[in-house]
């Protein structure tokens, strides 16, 4: 199998970010990439390679421009504004802010124009985040182009991740939306159908956003209930798609304290739709915080249920990208991402 990894991720690493209002370690940082890399270096079969540049194009192909422009220079204007190193937001907009007088505007300035486009205080920029959030971008698509050449995996080891990313805006430790870019990039390449399935314990607004009224690319998530996990505002049963895409969108929440038997269960009603979807192509949003000690999550998966839940997902017989999202128990990570990957294969 070939597995995608660039050390161009490590020019993201913020000093610290903002949760529930204090300043803390930043989750998101280069060292899991490194516990991956490390475990999957020793796995036999795992071919480690380097992905190639693909340019802007895929990206604009799902993200809005103006947002992608302003990721470009957005930590440039910050410090030639504010002084500060660390790009964190101050404000955030809300349509219930402008309710009655008109549609959000884009401030001009740059520090109105980061709390425009980012929606928590979890994802801020340092100089490197744009180069590493194409890379992680370039890396998907180049996961994507080895299994559209034949083969029938291809793991793409993404940092940053991307599936809180919607169109026209960033958060979740996310920036792009590789999962989302890889999808239409598999369309653009003639997969008449695309299913993203998510496994990454927090529900994939940005993923669901893309595609939400798409009849050609499903998105199917099993995460932490929004009742009380993040992103709160997105991942509820009732939604199913829209328009054309009705019917497209399966969200399975997850009560706290799910085991690895009912998390299973739960697996194989998932891929029931997917299976019902019938896709030419299946891109595994593969998050490991679903794993008992990760800091983020609250269910109960131990390292012994990843390798079934890639044997689930393989038994689908699909051509199969695997894309990292989150997961944040450093000790664990590596065993965790190649059980599933020794599974699915």
């Amino acid at each position: 199998m070939k597995a995608v990894r660039s050390d161009d991720h490590r020019s993201h690493d913020p000093a610290y970010e903002v949760e529930f209002g204090s300043q803390v370690p930043v989750h998101e940082r280069p060292q899991r990439v490194d516990a991956i890399a490390e475990v999957l270096g020793r796995e036999p079969g795992i071919d480690l390679v380097a992905p190639t540049a693909h340019g802007l194009a895929p990206i604009e192909a799902v993200h809005d421009p103006d947002l992608v422009d302003f990721l470009a220079h957005a930590w440039r204007d910050w410090v030639e504004a504010t002084g500060h190193e660390v790009a964190i937001a101050e404000t955030f907009t809300t349509t219930s802010v402008r309710e009655g007088m008109g549609p959000n505007r884009v401030p001009s300035g740059p520090v109105g124009r980061f709390s425009h486009y980012v929606f928590d205080t979890s994802t801020p920029m340092v100089e490197g985040t744009y180069a590493a959030a194409r890379a992680a971008v370039d890396i998907a698509l180049t996961a994507t182009d080895v299994v559209l050449a034949g083969e029938p995996v291809a793991y793409g080891l993404c940092r940053p991740p991307g599936h809180h990313a919607p169109r026209a805006a960033f958060g979740g430790f996310c920036y792009f939306n590789n999962a989302g870019v890889a999808a239409q990039h598999a369309r653009g390449a003639g997969a008449t159908k695309v299913t993203v399935l998510d496994v990454d314990y927090h529900h994939g607004n940005g993923t669901q956003q893309l595609f939400y009224d798409r009849p050609d690319v499903q998105y199917v998530s099993l995460h932490g209930d929004p009742d009380h996990a993040y992103p709160y505002f997105a991942g509820y049963a009732d939604e199913t798609g829209t328009g054309a895409g009705a019917g497209t969108t399966t969200n399975l929440p997850l009560a706290a304290g799910t085991t690895d038997e009912q998390y299973l269960e739960r697996l194989a009603k998932a891929l029931d739709a997917v299976a019902r979807f019938g896709p030419d192509l299946l891109i595994v949003s593969l998050g490991v915080d679903t794993y008992e000690l990760d800091p983020l999550g609250d269910l109960a998966l131990t390292t012994e249920v990843f390798a079934p839940m890639g044997q689930l997902v393989g038994s689908l017989e699909l051509p199969t990208v695997v894309l990292q999202e989150g997961g944040y128990h450093l000790p664990s990570l590596g065993a965790n991402v190649a059980g599933f990957l020794r599974g699915v294969t």
